[in-house]
């Protein structure tokens, strides 16, 4: 009988936390480990079918608000005692990890915090949320990060200098990424993008992190001055509806594609002639990792984590100033792909299912 982890998440849909979970859950040996889930948010996602077609269970806590504190407490007590298989817990959703992973102790389950991120945004909510996940540094028995900045962000520095942190890279798998010709023949006519036009792409839920403001008002100086140009934005959220206005007032809407959150994400960047990746912040940014992987010129900004930017050819780009991306862009060429760098390899997902499937079998308690 496979062991049993249990991946907490804040939903089940095409984030960066989910994706690398799932990554990881395809290719798993599942023999051996075996991956269920609990998430907070209440809609079907779009990992949900696939989850239970590899024989994954999916529980529905609480979302939490702060007034149901005691409620959200129950929810989990409740849970450990009704499902004593579990014996190892992994923590995606920061915000109330010192909360669930507490829980998870008393009922004497190995418990993982794992950084996704390095910034909890602006405002209130933004300071609740620094406040709340300060503790989680001495309340997990582990620590992993996506990157180093990650982990100092939620752990602090001197956390990331004990035997009990790791970074973890989020592995992808590199040939489902690969460029295939065909395919990008395909995906253009089944968007209608002509053969000859340059696409700019950028793949990311619509929030405020992913900087889509600063990536429509780039595109719209870059289309005045090369008409046939397209931008193509794979992915959906809570600024969707604000992005498709600014696109009407900046007179681009025609020329922009927006197609929505995507599962099969790698047809979309063969449609693709750069990469585009301006965020504010980033835990590390796996797009640009799937994005150099499919031999596209990439420009990112320096808020991403070093991490990220694995070839040598990634642009790392001022947000200051949009010239400094238009000169750049000036130099990408429709069709064109980089030979891609051996060193992508340390983010094949292969490599890291292994390690942390050994990690769990390692530290698997017996209750």
């Amino acid at each position: 009988m496979p062991i049993r982890v249990l991946q907490v998440l804040g939903g089940l849909e095409a984030g960066g936390a989910e994706s690398f979970v799932m990554n990881l859950y395809r290719k798993i040996d599942k023999r051996n480990v075996q991956f269920d889930f609990v998430k907070h948010i209440t809609h079907k996602g779009v990992f949900e079918d696939e989850i239970h077609q590899m024989g994954g269970k999916i529980y529905q806590c609480p979302r939490y608000t702060g007034k149901n504190h005691f409620a959200y407490c129950k929810w989990w007590d409740d849970f450990f005692e009704e499902h004593p298989e579990y014996h190892m817990i992994h923590g995606h959703v920061r915000s109330t990890a010192a909360i669930y992973l507490k829980i998870a102790k008393k009922h004497d389950l190995v418990t993982i915090a794992h950084s996704h991120s390095t910034s909890n945004g602006s405002g209130v909510s933004a300071m609740v949320k620094d406040l709340m996940q300060l503790p989680i540094r001495n309340t997990a028995d582990y620590l992993f990060a996506c990157s180093d900045r990650a982990g100092e962000w939620l752990f602090g520095k001197k956390a990331t200098k004990m035997p009990n942190y790791q970074m973890i890279p989020n592995g992808i798998d590199l040939s489902r990424f690969a460029f295939d010709e065909k395919k990008r023949f395909q995906m253009r006519k089944e968007l209608f993008i002509d053969e000859t036009a340059l696409v700019l792409g950028h793949v990311g839920r619509m929030t405020e992190p992913k900087n889509h403001k600063f990536l429509l008002q780039l595109f719209a100086k870059y289309h005045s001055e090369n008409p046939n140009s397209k931008l193509l934005l794979v992915g959906d959220g809570e600024l969707y509806e604000e992005v498709q206005q600014q696109c009407k007032q900046l007179k681009i809407a025609d020329d922009t594609i927006m197609v929505g959150s995507k599962t099969n994400t790698e047809d979309y960047y063969q449609a693709m002639d750069a990469f585009l990746f301006p965020s504010l912040w980033e835990g590390l940014g796996i797009v640009a990792i799937e994005a150099q992987a499919n031999g596209l010129p990439c420009l990112v900004s320096k808020n991403i984590p070093r991490e990220a930017s694995v070839e040598e050819s990634v642009k790392v780009l001022d947000l200051r100033s949009t010239d400094e991306w238009l000169l750049e862009l000036s130099k990408v060429s429709a069709g064109n792909r980089r030979l891609v760098d051996e060193k992508l390899r340390s983010y094949d997902v292969s490599i890291v299912a292994i390690r942390l499937q050994k990690f769990y079998l390692e530290h698997e308690k017996v209750k």
